[in-house]
Order: C-alpha cells, then structure tokens, then sequence
C-alpha cells in the first residue's frame, strides 16, 4: 500500500489510536485489534470447557513455542535462546540474579537506569553488599564518551555490565555493541534492558554481542501485559543454573535436568491467553505491518518531532539529537512536567507522560502516529510555552444538563 492507505489501515486495526494522540508505547503500546480477538477466543474457550483436560497442555506449550520464535524473529536470533518471562524487570531479575555473586562484587551501570533495571542490583547491595558503581552518562547522546566512562569503571574487576539499550530518562540509544565488548574484555557479564528498544528500532542480538537481553511484550511490541522475554547467549545460560525454578525449567522433572539454553529461566506458568495475544502482537507487526518499514517511519517521525519542539521558544530538548531513537524527552519554560501534562492531555487530547524523577515531558513516537497529530501536539506546546500555569486561557469545557440543572419547560 502507499503509506497514507497503509497507515489508515493500521489504525483502523488499531483501535486506541482514535483515543487520542497515542504518544505513551513506552508506557503501554496500542494493541492490535487482531491480537486483542485471539487472547479473547482462547479465554471464552478455557471458561466454556475449562482449563483441566489432558489435551490442553500440549497445546499450550504449543503457543509458548510459538511465542518464543516470534521473539526470536523479532530480535534476530534462535527460539532456543528465548525463555518467556512476565516483565523485563521479571528478565533483568532472572538474568542478574543467576550469576554467582559474592561479597565484595562489583556491578557497573548507568546514571540512568529504569527501577527494572536497578532493583535486582540493589537487591543485592541490600543481601551481599555487592558494590554498584554508577557511570554518570549525561544524556547518551556522545557515544564515544560513554563508552570511554564504561571503560573506566570496568578498569576494576566487574562481575556485570547492566545497562539499558535505550535511556526510559532522556531517550538516548546507547552503543550497545560497544559496551558489550568492553565487558567481555575486562571479563563481566553485559546483561541489557530492552525496555525502550525492542520493537522500536533495529535489533540484532547476535551482532551486539552481549550476554542477556530483557524485554517487554506492552510497550513497543504491542502485546498484553504480564509477558515478556529474555535472550541468553548459550554459553552463559548453559553455564548458570537459576536462583528460581519450576516443572517449566526442567527438560526432565523428574531427574531435575534443566533445559539446555534460556529456556531454564522459564520457572513459573503463564496466563495462556496473554502468551497467545503476545504471539499474535508480534506476528501482526512482522508480517502485516513489516518491522523495517515501522521502525523506519517512527524513527523519522521521531526526528521531525524533535526538530519542531526544539524550535519553539521556551521550549528545551533534553533528547540528545545525536542518538535520537523514538522517545523524545523536553521541558517547557515556567512549567512543571507534572503541571503541563493534564494541559496537553485536554488541550490536544495528547496520550504522553511526564517523567517526575527529572522534572520533564517525554513523547513516545510510534509508526501509526501521524505528521497532522504531531503537529497538533507541537501547537499545543507552542501555546503553553507563551503562558504560564497562571496565565493560561481557560480551557473549553462543555456543561452536560440534567436533572435539577436542566432547563424549565
């Protein structure tokens, strides 16, 4: 299709992009239509007929396969390597906490990692007292200085590298690659959080030659809730047993042999029609919409988004240009992010969040967003950057009437 029809066809198939301005993936992603019927088929089914006959089994296991070789086409890399977990901050856990730690450790991240990224470190700060140096990386957007502040850090002996492909705070995609090498080289494990990347922009796991990779199905993969997937490079995965398992890790329960590859990190049982709505999520994106052609297009708007932003007076990027991926992060002049936001949200029936931890608005630009809805939003901006909080004109409100306030007659 010419893009102005393809697009129109996505959001058709794409029912919360009439909502709004639907500019929040990196919270939660718009489900498709396709995906929301499968999860809804699978669950009017197991309350008909319940979850308990023998046949059922094999056919679950069936959609987890399937599940993981859409990760895996997503991602580039193989099934095997694939265990399906309920969160990315469920794989970060899963991944840190099966290297064997002692007192006296050392992890090494960045200035600007998510809680799902930093919560199993301070876990064990809190248990082992496992040191957590943290690189400050300003914005992310010079790679080559955060490269050389990861170098430093991991001059001392490193158990792990955690860090995020792309800052949740400011946006930047970091070098991954590069920061991936540097661990192996001074000998730590490089465990990354793909929260704000997978789905969004190209990812090849076998090229970025990293240890573990953690996602999301919500956010930029459009899937439900409560599922999520982790990468493990063989050697690693074979090499660990996991701090938590379950009848799902085993490829022999019986004798407790664990599964060859990630699928050991597969402890606890999954809800069956998330795993099925997370399958059919990523194949809908893959082979209807096409994932080069997505990523392609919300990266470029993407940029457009920035460049008309940070042509507004009042208006300060905290986006790094230079490593600009699909979130774009700015403040407005004489505002609070919390302040502002409830005035994008009615003004431009704009879906977006602010980020309370550094004070600012962050945008998440997605393939079915349009150049029109941006350009509504930057308006919207623009008046807000003129005004104050106090100074603002009222907004419209429209009086509904009824009962003791209608009209007489």
């Amino acid at each position: 299709m010419p893009d102005p029809e393809k697009i129109a066809a996505v959001r058709r198939l794409l029912p919360a992009t009439g909502a709004g301005i639907y500019l929040n993936a990196g919270t939660c992603g718009p489900m498709p239509a396709e995906a929301q019927r499968a999860m809804d088929e699978q669950a009017a089914r197991e309350l008909a007929v319940g979850r308990a006959h023998p046949d059922q089994w094999p056919e679950a296991l069936e959609r987890m396969a399937e599940a993981r070789a859409a990760v895996a086409a997503t991602l580039v890399a193989d099934p095997a390597d694939i265990a399906l977990t309920h969160s990315t901050t469920d794989g970060m856990n899963l991944a840190v906490s099966a290297l064997p730690w002692e007192r006296g450790d050392r992890v090494v991240t960045s200035s600007h990692e998510h809680p799902g990224g930093l919560g199993p470190l301070w876990a064990l700060r809190d248990r082992l007292g496992v040191e957590i140096e943290v690189v400050d990386v300003e914005d992310g957007g010079d790679a080559d200085a955060v490269v050389t502040a990861f170098s430093r850090a991991l001059e001392r002996p490193a158990r792990a590298l955690v860090v995020s492909h792309v800052l949740w705070t400011t946006g930047a995609v970091l070098p991954v690659a590069r920061l991936g090498a540097l661990a192996r080289d001074a000998g730590a494990i490089s465990i990354i959080d793909g929260a704000q990347s997978a789905g969004a922009i190209p990812v090849v796991l076998e090229d970025l030659g990293v240890d573990a990779y953690a996602i999301p199905g919500q956010k930029w993969l459009l899937g439900p809730e409560g599922m999520g997937a982790l990468w493990v490079r063989r050697g690693l995965a074979d090499a660990v047993s996991p701090a938590t398992a379950g009848y799902l890790a085993y490829a022999a329960p019986a004798t407790g042999t664990l599964h060859p590859g990630a699928r050991r990190f597969e402890a606890t049982g999954f809800h069956r029609p998330s795993v099925t709505g997370f399958a059919r999520s990523l194949g809908w994106l893959s082979m209807y919409v096409g994932l080069p052609w997505a990523q392609a297009r919300a990266t470029a708007l993407a940029a457009a988004a920035y460049d008309r932003l940070g042509s507004i007076p009042g208006v300060r990027m905290v986006s790094p240009r230079s490593a600009l991926g699909t979130l774009v992060t700015f403040r407005i002049d004489g505002w609070s992010a919390a302040a502002a936001l409830p005035e994008l949200g009615s003004r431009a029936f704009a879906i977006i969040r602010d980020l309370p931890t550094i004070d600012a608005l962050r945008i998440s630009v997605g393939f079915w967003n349009t150049e029109a809805e941006l350009d509504r939003f930057a308006e919207t901006v623009e008046l807000l950057a003129r005004h104050t909080p106090d100074s603002i004109p009222a907004r419209r409100t429209l009086a509904v009437l009824g009962g003791d306030d209608a009209p007489p007659g």
